[in-house]
């Protein structure tokens, strides 16, 4: 990678992210504590995703502290619908760890962002570099599809080592001032010109002079990417059971997908109709009656990274409580205010139309 090459970017992309750049709400204030709940909701999620949860977020918790202090089910009520609950749960830790050994400030050091839970090595660059104006790079897929369609460089950028290399090049061109707009100006143009999906916005690129996958007409052919593992399919059967106006759920195993967090009752496979009422029984769950949903589907889709749930549902109502002291009922006002269910199975509990 030509060191030569990435010293003609810095210039004219400050100047265009001087111009050009989206007004967000977390660019408004770049305290650390600010930067740092962006970049951990901007993982995997669009960014007008993110705005009204970021908006919320910061009301309710204004301060690490208050992030710290927090009770589990309200930070996961607030996170409902984000995804990924694993990052809202190292926030926290992150937060505790900040108020224990750093007197509730948070660190500036890169070293010590990078020893948070939950923070790697592009959050803490970000935060280095956006908060604390160190040249620290911050190097993710739309860094890394810039750079490589610039370069023309036909390494695969799933490789850790090429990543640490591009991120090791970029601080090296890092400006003497301006490092957060430049951090966030390569974030930008990979975001809103230079994009993954479809034709790049070449004639809007403020480095389509210097760029060789441009010149030779190659841009997607960049980045170099070996493909994906499929992904391990798993059949579950989901019961939504109802008592009267309350649906029953169940707290999911403290490891594994969506640990801790609230389900509705559900089984490995496909069950039919007559293993349903087995499972029940066992339960010690008396059946009323097994509706059919109002909009005749019962097989549900829902895609982890590495996971498919293909979902089976049963409408069942209940005459009892039963036996299972896993399981608690609660009304559509607490799913709806207090209780955070995650998107796999309120996808369920909506298709059903329960309200």
């Amino acid at each position: 990678m030509e060191n030569n090459l990435l010293e003609k970017i810095v210039e004219p992309l400050l100047d265009w992210y001087h111009k050009n750049s989206r007004c967000l709400p977390w660019r408004e204030n770049r305290e650390a504590y600010r930067v740092w709940v962006s970049e951990i909701m901007l993982q995997q999620t669009r960014v007008e995703a993110v705005i009204p949860y970021y908006e919320r977020f910061m009301k309710r918790f204004p301060t690490i502290a208050s992030l710290a202090a927090c009770e589990d089910e309200e930070l996961f009520k607030l996170w409902e619908g984000l995804g990924y609950y694993s990052r809202a749960r190292n926030l926290k830790k992150a937060a505790q760890v900040i108020c224990a050994q750093h007197q509730g400030n948070f660190p500036e050091e890169f070293e010590e962002i990078l020893a948070l839970p939950g923070i790697g090595a592009y959050t803490a660059g970000a935060i280095s570099s956006i908060a604390f104006e160190k040249a620290k790079a911050a190097v993710d897929g739309n860094v890394l599809r810039v750079i490589t369609r610039l370069t023309r460089d036909s390494h695969d950028i799933s490789d850790a080592k090429f990543r640490g290399q591009v991120t090791e090049e970029l601080e090296k061109i890092y400006p003497s001032e301006g490092r957060g707009d430049f951090t966030q100006s390569l974030m930008e143009l990979g975001a809103v010109v230079c994009v993954p999906n479809g034709e790049p916005r070449c004639g809007e690129c403020p480095l389509s002079s210097l760029c060789r996958a441009f010149g030779s007409g190659t841009q997607l052919q960049y980045p170099v990417k070996k493909k994906k593992t499929a992904r391990k399919v798993e059949q579950r059967t989901v019961l939504i059971l109802q008592l009267q106006d309350k649906t029953a759920l169940r707290k999911r195993d403290d490891k594994g997908i969506l640990s801790g967090m609230w389900e509705l009752p559900n089984i490995d496979g496909i069950l039919d109709e007559q293993q349903v009422r087995q499972w029940l029984a066992e339960k010690a769950l008396a059946v009323k009656e097994v509706k059919t949903p109002v909009n005749g589907k019962k097989q549900l889709k829902h895609v982890f990274t590495h996971i498919e749930w293909h979902m089976t549902y049963w409408i069942i109502i209940c005459e009892n409580e039963g036996s299972d002291d896993e399981i608690i009922w609660v009304t559509a006002e607490q799913l709806e205010n207090e209780i955070a269910l995650p998107t796999a199975f309120k996808k369920v509990y909506r298709s059903a139309c329960i309200t």
